[in-house]
């Protein structure tokens, strides 16, 4: 494919391969129809071009169709249609499949134009230019005139694509790409599809980091690989009812994070159930526009830590690497190699990475009274250099929050706000008696537990309107 080696073509990436299967079904490396094979009056095969105007007549009643080039398009519609289904799309789903393809594609050009705005005069926008014009080609694809080429409508039906649910169903990501695919769609000429797609690249970044939140490592792999997490729960501070000031804090270290100014690790702990995880989901739609993102790593991977870090420092956002449940048992180790990390090893961080980690124990590690007695009994010089060592992980998060039970006033107005937001009539007095009850069979008065019970009380009401 000669025309897309200035910046958009490489020999490997899945990309790539989707460029060749798409381009595969055009039967070229350039975006025009394929070739249409007839039969001429002996019988043999050839295509158009190599009829003379008398042959290309006296073939017309018995054209044939390039059965691999239909079979080229049937993958591809199948294929498309996956992708329409996987965000949600509708209307031109072969311009939005051009259109998310630029998106994903990781080059010299989209990685520069994620960090800085790209001049105009550049010679690498001259390039990019190359291959902005055939982009406008491809979106601009006759579909119908491919189908009469290859005896097959398929490609056409994705020109208008219908979802057989309401078309209000797209993702986040969904979204993006159907209002980029709607302007580039519509740009006069290569200069200006080259600063729409620019632009995009600046604001929002290219490839998994610049279409979705947030990540986790691929599971069951050898190799430490980042996936984006494509379905998130939409939460928002709103729904995380009282705990201002622990919100406060935390969206100002945030804040002052994504705006480049210097922040802290931040370690939110106290009681189960309170709200600790949600705040830190919350953060990464508050600001995903100012480019944060957030990858939460489990238990099984934190020892993949440092490859993480190694991948993700050079790119032009904000990470906030993600430790939820964040405990140590007495005899694990692995929380000196977190400590030296947090503060000993600067150089394996950057400051567009911080550390968020939530944990029910204030100094993440269990501690035991033979922490206290170590000279005694351990032959250490010093009296609790065990313990001071297990302290000094919890130390190393410049901001600490924590997340306390909520007394039994403020577990009722949380219970009363659900109720009002989730539209359930109940009087005041049942109510209070009901959550009462409840509490005490559901491990305590916590925001989680009231939510449960707003979950079980909406059930009711249904089970009773049938």
């Amino acid at each position: 494919m000669p025309d897309f080696r200035f910046l958009f073509y490489r020999d490997t990436d899945q990309i790539n391969t989707d460029w060749h299967d798409t381009l595969a079904v055009l039967g070229t490396d350039k975006p025009v129809v394929p070739k249409q094979v007839v039969l001429d009056p002996y019988g043999k095969a050839r295509t158009v071009t190599e009829q003379s105007a008398k042959g290309r007549k006296a073939a017309a009643s018995v054209t044939a169709f390039d059965a691999e080039a239909a079979e080229s398009i049937r993958k591809l519609t199948c294929r498309l249609v996956s992708f329409a289904t996987e965000f949600g799309l509708y209307g031109n789903i072969w311009q939005q499949w051009i259109t998310y393809m630029l998106m994903m594609h990781e080059n010299a050009f989209t990685l520069a134009c994620e960090r800085r705005t790209v001049s105009r005069t550049s010679t690498m926008l001259k390039l990019a230019e190359k291959d902005f014009e055939l982009f406008r080609e491809l979106l601009a694809l006759d579909l119908d005139a491919v189908g009469k080429a290859t005896g097959t409508d398929l490609l056409s039906m994705m020109a208008n694509y219908r979802v057989p649910y309401a078309q209000d169903t797209e993702n986040g990501p969904g979204k993006q790409i159907r209002i980029l695919s709607s302007r580039l769609s519509r740009a006069g000429d290569a200069a200006e599809f080259g600063q729409i797609i620019s632009q995009y690249y600046a604001e929002f970044g290219v490839g998994i980091y610049g279409l979705y939140k947030a990540f986790r490592i691929a599971e069951g792999e050898d190799i430490t690989r980042i996936v984006p997490v494509t379905e998130t729960e939409d939460v928002r501070f709103d729904d995380l009812i009282g705990y201002e000031e622990q919100k406060k804090t935390l969206k100002e270290n945030t804040e002052a994070f994504v705006n480049g100014v210097h922040a802290n690790n931040v370690l939110l702990y106290g009681d189960s159930g309170t709200g600790k995880s949600t705040s830190v989901h919350a953060l990464m739609h508050d600001y995903f526009g100012k480019g944060l993102r957030l990858i939460e790593i489990s238990k099984p991977d934190r020892s993949k830590l440092p490859q993480v870090l190694a991948e993700i420092k050079k790119r032009n956002y904000r990470f906030i690497i993600f430790l939820d449940d964040l405990s140590f048992e007495e005899n694990e180790s692995d929380y000196k190699e977190l400590k030296a990390m947090l503060e000993g090893a600067l150089e394996s961080r950057s400051d567009r990475v911080l550390i968020y980690a939530t944990s029910n124990r204030r100094h993440l590690i269990r501690e035991t009274w033979g922490d206290r007695s170590d000279m005694e009994y351990n032959e250490d010089i010093h009296r609790s250099d065990t313990m001071e060592e297990k302290l000094s992980l919890a130390s190393r998060f410049g901001v600490t929050i924590y997340y306390a039970k909520p007394n039994p006033g403020e577990y009722l107005n949380i219970v009363r706000e659900l109720t009002r937001r989730n539209g359930i009539e109940i009087g005041e007095k049942e109510l209070s008696d009901i959550a009462r009850k409840w509490e005490l069979r559901h491990g305590g008065m916590s925001g989680r537990t009231a939510s449960q019970l707003i979950t079980w009380l909406r059930g009711e009401a249904a089970r009773l309107k049938d």
